[in-house]
């Protein structure tokens, strides 16, 4: 049995064991769960939800007042639900709102189960009506529970277009709430347990050592130098100037939801990030999180927000996302473990001034299960959140990433802005159960898009692959953009002998098409003949500036993203500017179904609106078009938003969402490309290190990344290695046959297992 309190008889119950016998320095089970409390309630008090959150805190780990959960402690092997009891303890005494804590409670080390039925996990039904240990009774003389609990103070319902929205909305928002609740539990959790830890083996608090972070407002100074260095010299430059003034005057309005619709070349990035900071200063909001559709531009954006924020943008700045899971080294080199396992800390739970990541990371935590998904989600509220290029949220998750974005800002106190050249229609009435009180930002975006007007678009028909090539070689300068890495390649081959040309792929690593970009830049400046066949990677952020660009057959948004490349900074005249919409005659360079329709409905808003393609107007009627085109069904492919409707309080299917919102179907594997003397130095390093710290991080722009079945058909041939696999296992794979890797085309092969891969377009 466990030694009685002193003067009271009552077993003493612990929490955490150290190696000692005797339990000196063991962690009491009541410090522990007011600990957690306490930090749960912190947490949860930017949305109003601390009564909830500290009760979801002290319950946690009731189901340690039982004499086999101290046994084990003691050395039992047996495992021991510790668990259940408080989530059966919440069901049974506090409502409504007990229900909604048993799923985190009972979540909190294996993740948010189903409330009923099936599942990989057991149902929380199941789990409340399961036999458990003797509860001592000793803890309700250590943990208070109120008499009654509500949802948290200033909770709003959704009040979209009626009441029956409004009651088909409330099981998205009780479920989203548990999340939520779950996200304060677990980190307060890992917290406290890290700090006992910390204490009782007397290693440092990694999250103590080194210094606080940099705050907003030093961050809003150091961007304040930065923008001050730029004089608007060109007519072009003085717009940015306007918009950027504007954009900051409108930080004093109430947090909520925002627009920014700016035009490919306005400067939006920059005014983005300065509104943030000063909207967040403002109104005491804690974070900037800016979410970025692509991976491939992450570590872009990263570098531009860092060189504007000077000596503090190294230390304010957090990326997560990354190719390889950095493994620590021993901790027989504390130096490197620190580093190494601050950066996985504040991955985890975000806990940085401002957040890269990208929309997956962001979306799929949002409807996440896992205890390390979810612990970061109490830190998206109370933020600043940027959705750069808000219009490229997949279309069949479209519903519930828009229920996501509205109820962080009805009741997370989360600033959302959509920013984008081509904004999507999502406001309700339009767009159902859509968005409502979006405030725009720019100055007129009208306006703005007349004044920045610096292309005419136009749809030229349908192109033979010889009348395309005839197009490129008929041009000095020119960009061809297309659907896919096969048709880029057979355009490239068609021209390869002209002066000038140049290849882009997501076939080739970062470093090899930083190399080609580099050269392109230099023949554009210089005037020299230059022509370019990419996929659409060019779109996402790439600076270069062409006369004329040809793109494939595809959704407005991206002819918008793809005249960006053309007359960037406005010095050509308009009637020199020519950005050509062609179809493909070759059903080989066909795109896949969903691109198709993207391109129909774009061909109908350019047939219709063929002065001003690109105008505001122009760009909602197309997203209009598209969605009334997809029907509502296709916008929430998994029927997550219906699974939802069906539930009742303890019948939400916590589980069931995690699985079904995937934003990407298809896995991608990370293939390493020796390309240059610096990759294979890193990767001669791998060999000898203790630790990955660093170098993951200086291989990533050398990386490829491969389907499954690509990749697994290159590594059964025997062409794709680990690393020092007796050290890092298959962490790091490296392509390992000179012959696949051409200086053209990049990653290449002729095994047909390839081919219908080739069709994505990426």
């Amino acid at each position: 049995m466990n030694d009685p309190e002193q003067g009271t008889g009552t077993p003493r119950f612990y929490a955490h064991s150290t190696g000692s016998a005797d339990r000196e320095g063991w962690q009491p089970l009541p410090d522990h769960l007011h600990a957690v409390g306490r930090g749960a309630g912190e947490f949860a008090a930017v949305f109003g939800g601390e009564a909830l959150a500290r009760v979801i805190g002290h319950l946690h780990d009731l189901g340690k007042y039982t004499e086999p959960f101290q046994e084990r402690l003691r050395g039992s092997p047996l495992r021991v639900d510790h668990s259940t009891w408080g989530a059966r303890i919440a069901q049974e005494r506090l409502g409504d709102m007990g229900q909604l804590l048993a799923y985190g409670i009972a979540g909190h080390h294996a993740g948010l189960a189903n409330g009923q039925g099936e599942g990989e996990r057991t149902a929380l039904a199941d789990r409340l009506s399961s036999d458990l240990p003797a509860l001592h009774p000793a803890w309700e003389q250590d943990i208070p529970l109120p008499a009654r609990l509500g949802v948290p103070a200033g909770f709003k319902p959704y009040s979209g277009q009626g009441r029956q929205q409004a009651k088909d909305r409330y099981p998205f928002q009780l479920a989203f709430l548990a999340r939520m609740l779950f996200s304060c539990l677990v980190d307060a959790d890992f917290l406290d347990t890290e700090a006992f830890y910390h204490l009782a083996e007397k290693r440092p608090d990694l999250r103590r050592g080194g210094g606080a972070p940099p705050t907003l407002v030093a961050l809003r100074e150091q961007l304040d130098h930065f923008l001050g260095q730029f004089q608007p010299d060109s007519g072009v430059n003085r717009l940015r100037a306007d918009i950027l003034r504007h954009v900051r005057g409108q930080a004093e309005q109430e947090p909520g939801l925002f627009s920014l619709t700016v035009p490919t070349g306005g400067g939006k990035t920059l005014a983005s990030l300065a509104f943030a900071l000063d909207h967040a200063i403002r109104h005491g909001l804690q974070r900037v999180i800016f979410v970025i559709p692509f991976t491939s531009i992450v570590e872009q954006n990263a570098a531009v927000f860092r060189k504007a924020l000077g000596p503090l943008g190294e230390a304010a700045v957090l990326e997560h996302h990354s190719a390889f899971v950095e493994q620590p080294p021993p901790r027989n080199d504390p130096e490197k473990y620190q580093s190494v396992q601050k950066l996985r800390l504040a991955m985890e739970n975000w806990d940085a001034p401002i957040v890269v990541t990208t929309a997956v990371q962001f979306f799929e935590s949002l409807f996440a299960a896992k205890p390390s998904q979810c612990r970061k989600l109490h830190h998206i509220a109370g933020s600043v959140v940027i959705l750069d290029e808000a219009q490229t949220m997949p279309l069949q998750l479209l519903r519930p990433c828009v229920a996501a974005i509205d109820e962080l800002a009805r009741n997370y106190r989360t600033s959302v802005v959509l920013c984008t050249a081509t904004q999507p229609a999502l406001e309700a009435p339009a767009f159902e159960g859509g968005l409502t009180g979006v405030r725009e930002l720019a100055p007129e975006p009208d306006r703005l898009f007349r004044q920045l007007e610096r292309v005419r678009v136009r749809h030229v028909g349908t192109l033979s692959d010889e009348a395309l090539a005839a197009e490129m070689r008929s041009r000095k300068q020119v960009l061809c953009i297309v659907n896919n890495r096969r048709h880029a390649r057979a355009v490239y081959q068609a021209m390869a002998d002209l002066p000038g040309a140049r290849h882009l792929t997501t076939l080739m690593c970062a470093k090899h098409r930083s190399a080609v970009l580099a050269e392109v830049r230099q023949m554009l400046k210089a005037g020299e003949t230059c022509r370019v066949v990419s996929t659409s990677l060019i779109e996402a952020g790439v600076d270069v500036d062409f006369p004329t660009v040809l793109r494939a057959e595809a959704g407005l948004d991206s002819i918008a993203q793809a005249a960006g490349r053309c007359n960037r900074e406005g010095g050509r005249p308009l009637d020199a500017s020519d950005v050509r919409v062609f179809a493909n005659a070759n059903e080989d360079w066909a795109p896949p179904p969903e691109l198709k329709q993207y391109a129909q409905a774009a061909r109908e808003v350019l047939r219709q609106n063929a002065g001003d393609p690109l105008s505001p107007e122009a760009i909602g009627r197309y997203f209009a078009l598209l969605y009334w085109q997809k029907g509502g069904d296709a916008l929430d492919k998994p029927d997550l938003m219906g699974l939802l409707r069906e539930s009742r309080i303890d019948s939400l299917p916590m589980e069931t969402l995690a699985t079904k919102f995937r934003m990407i179907d298809s896995v991608q594997m990370p293939v390493i490309v020796p390309y240059d003397d610096d990759a294979k130095g890193f990767l001669r390093d791998l060999e000898h290190a203790e630790g990955s710290v660093g170098l993951a991080r200086k291989l990533q722009p050398y990386l490829v990344q491969l389907p499954r079945q690509g990749f697994e058909a290159l590594y059964n041939a025997g062409a794709v290695i680990p690393v020092a696999p007796q050290k890092w296992g298959d962490q790091f794979m490296v392509l390992a046959h000179d012959g696949l890797y051409d200086p053209q085309f990049g990653l290449s092969w002729d095994h047909p297992a390839f081919i219908r891969t080739e069709h994505l377009n990426w």
